[in-house]
């Protein structure tokens, strides 16, 4: 199961065999403090705010755009990169929402989504790679990392836990007018489609360079239609739309649209298809997307980094994410199940939870959140259970204040099912 599946199960209080001791945060305006149980006090150290290295606008800069997207089953992917470092430098990495509103003092609403970015380092080959470290330090919606990275290749994951990106309930009644016609007949876009496709392309424009490459391209491509554009049809899109350095321009890709739209004698419903995967409702709100950028500054040698797939966030990052909280949270035997371990790491934005089980048979855990306060996680249950593999780690739930500005307490109860 990846770390924002959503397999679970309402389980009722007569199937618990015994209850895990409770683990209790309580959070003061977001900030961690202490964790409590029922016999001790552990303290927590304070969290520390992301600081820019000195002197790091004179560091060689490289720049990636991406997006996380949101599944209809609840899963959500988004863009990987390959990162290569020439040599031994002092590196900093950040990844944050991307904010597409023109509008001063109205920024995107989607810029309180958390967004993290794991870097795994290759070792001989891509199926061998070892987490180095990932962007626990904030500053507002930036999440950043800074250290020394010797030279090789890496590959950066990035990762938003699922408690602000997820499926909206409210549905929207009035659809957007995608195109019309005027009055000789002539198929036109509308200013609000031609403004949400200039999004789209500020978004696909990985490297923000203002034009489309085929690689870029690609990448819409698969998204919206699940197929390529090999070489022949990108040199003939390039004959018949405007395009610059044999990459197309803003414009070329709208009149792409309005072709499609001409195709179809004024038929928006591949638009919407188009639309709707790229995480827009109807009423032209990007709602089931996230958009990010990530910003790579190194002192010694210019970074180099590439988009390579767009793939569920499981596998590679579920074993990150278990790794870096084994290595850097709590860890708390359950009560008679020594071969169970629960692994919670905290900090001031999100608390994440691992289990750990160390026996030779699979088990099922109940999980209840119904005391946490101010609370919401990825799976947008109180109650629910997770099985657990045997000599296996999977991520159980991440954690987030439904409302920083206020005070959250994190409640949770594990126990063994029978």
């Amino acid at each position: 199961m990846g770390p924002n599946g959503n397999r679970n199960s309402k389980l009722t209080e007569p199937n618990l065999i015994k209850p895990c001791p409770v683990n209790l945060w309580h959070c003061p305006r977001g900030s961690i403090s202490t964790l409590k149980n029922s016999s001790k006090i552990f303290e927590f150290p304070k969290w520390h705010k992301l600081c820019l290295p000195p002197v790091y606008q004179d560091w060689q800069h490289m720049q990636s755009k991406g997006c996380f997207f949101l599944e209809e089953d609840g899963e959500i992917i988004s863009h990987q990169y390959r990162m290569q470092i020439a040599q031994r430098s002092m590196v900093y990495l950040t990844i944050k929402p991307l904010n597409l509103s023109q509008v001063e003092g109205k920024p995107s609403p989607w810029l309180s989504v958390d967004t993290a970015l794991y870097i795994l380092k290759e070792n001989e080959s891509q199926a061998n790679l070892q987490l180095v470290c990932f962007t626990e330090l904030r500053n507002r919606e930036v999440f950043g990392w800074t250290g020394e990275l010797g030279p090789g290749i890496y590959w950066l994951i990035p990762s938003t836990t699922g408690c602000r990106l997820r499926k909206k309930i409210k549905p929207v009644t009035d659809e957007a007018q995608l195109v019309y016609r005027d009055e000789t007949g002539e198929l036109f876009l509308t200013k609000e489609f031609k403004s949400t496709l200039s999004d789209i392309f500020e978004v696909i424009d990985l490297d923000g360079n203002g034009l489309l490459s085929l690689e870029e391209y690609n990448f819409f491509e698969l998204r919206t239609s699940g197929e390529k554009c090999d070489e022949d049809a990108w040199a003939v899109c390039r004959e018949n739309f405007d395009t610059k350095r044999n990459e197309l321009t803003r414009q070329g890709f709208m009149d792409l649209n309005l072709m499609e739209a001409n195709d179809r004698e004024g038929d928006p419903c591949d638009l919407w298809v188009t639309l709707h995967s790229m995480g827009y409702n109807k009423a032209l709100e990007l709602t089931e997307a996230c958009p990010f950028v990530i910003d790579i500054y190194a002192e010694k040698c210019k970074p180099k980094i590439k988009a390579v797939h767009m793939e569920a966030c499981s596998g590679q990052l579920e074993k990150a994410i278990c790794k870096s909280v084994l290595s850097n949270g709590d860890a708390k035997v359950m009560d008679g199940y020594e071969n169970i371990i629960v692994h919670t790491y905290s900090c001031d934005t999100w608390i994440t939870s691992v289990i750990e089980n160390k026996s030779d048979e699979k088990v099922i855990i109940h999980i209840n959140n119904e005391l946490s306060k101010n609370c919401i996680n990825n799976r947008g249950l109180n109650i629910f259970a997770v099985e657990v593999g045997p000599k296996s780690t999977m991520v159980c739930q991440h954690v987030m204040p439904l409302n920083e500005r206020q005070e959250w307490i994190y409640y949770c109860i594990y126990s063994l099912i029978s």
